[in-house]
């Protein structure tokens, strides 16, 4: 058993605060212009300097406001209810995946559709810092002690101390969930450049929402028929991205196969 008691402010000075949390966003945006200007260099992405900013800017506007939404929407309305104000804390955790998700994808279309830019083509691009990104977010909401996992007595259970619940030990399910994100980032790197863009942020979103389907299981959330609201939410996700794939991306897929056919040959 851990007792976790670890404070997820880094510095305080009166009300300014730097927390882990903030600090894995604001490397994930920079990590992600990184990124761009890399494939820029690179040519597999035609985009004016301005268009990098802008993509980068629409992004963080996106994933604010739409991982906020659901964050409030489908897990802590009541709460946020009764104290409306702290809805604009961001900087304390609290942001959806799927709402930072649907939130960027909106925010990018939008620009891209605009700009005149191929949008399945910066995605592939684009989330692949951000899978890494996502991972980082899960040990920040372990610090942060949110994001609660069901009562369990294994040996690596934790005590969150500073939780709503400080007595019963659970499992760390945020460690769970970064440690699967990590390994989705690094098959996202093994893929071959697809021959239609849009192959790998598909394959991220078939795998991901998989992983949290299954991942909310341990989790201590409110169920809704038998399910959690982020296993409502991922159904679709597994849904439409798996006919998107073997409908839209067969020779990529065929490529794949190949690939890996090749390799276990050789060994």
């Amino acid at each position: 058993m851990i007792n976790l008691d670890l404070s997820p402010i880094i510095l305080g000075l009166g009300p300014f605060q730097i927390r882990y949390y903030g600090l894995v966003y604001v490397f994930g945006f920079l990590l992600g212009l990184f990124a761009l200007f890399k494939a820029k260099k690179k040519g597999r992405i035609n985009l004016e300097d301005d268009d990098i900013y802008g993509i980068i800017f629409y992004s963080i506007i996106g994933v604010l406001i739409g991982a906020r939404i659901f964050h409030v929407i489908f897990w802590n309305l009541s709460y946020y209810s009764q104290n409306p104000i702290e809805i604009f804390y961001i900087w304390q955790g609290g942001l959806s995946f799927h709402g930072g998700l649907i939130g960027s994808a909106i925010a990018l279309y939008l620009y891209t559709r605009k700009r005149k830019i191929n949008l399945m083509q910066l995605a592939d691009i684009l989330i692949i810092p951000a899978t890494f990104t996502l991972a980082l977010g899960r040990i920040a909401n372990f610090i942060n002690q949110e994001i609660l996992g069901t009562i369990t007595q294994a040996p690596w259970c934790v005590r969150f101390l500073r939780s709503i619940d400080p007595i019963n030990c659970r499992h760390p399910v945020q460690l769970y969930a970064s440690a699967g994100r990590f390994l989705l980032f690094f098959i996202l790197l093994k893929l071959p450049n697809p021959k239609k863009p849009g192959f790998i942020f598909w394959n991220f979103i078939f795998l991901i929402g998989i992983g949290r389907f299954l991942l909310d299981f341990l989790r201590d959330d409110i169920k809704y028929l038998g399910l959690s609201a982020g296993q409502w939410l991922s159904i679709p996700m597994v849904i439409i991205s798996a006919y998107i794939i073997f409908k839209k991306y067969k020779e990529d897929l065929f490529s794949l196969f190949k690939l890996s056919k090749e390799k276990t040959t050789e060994n």
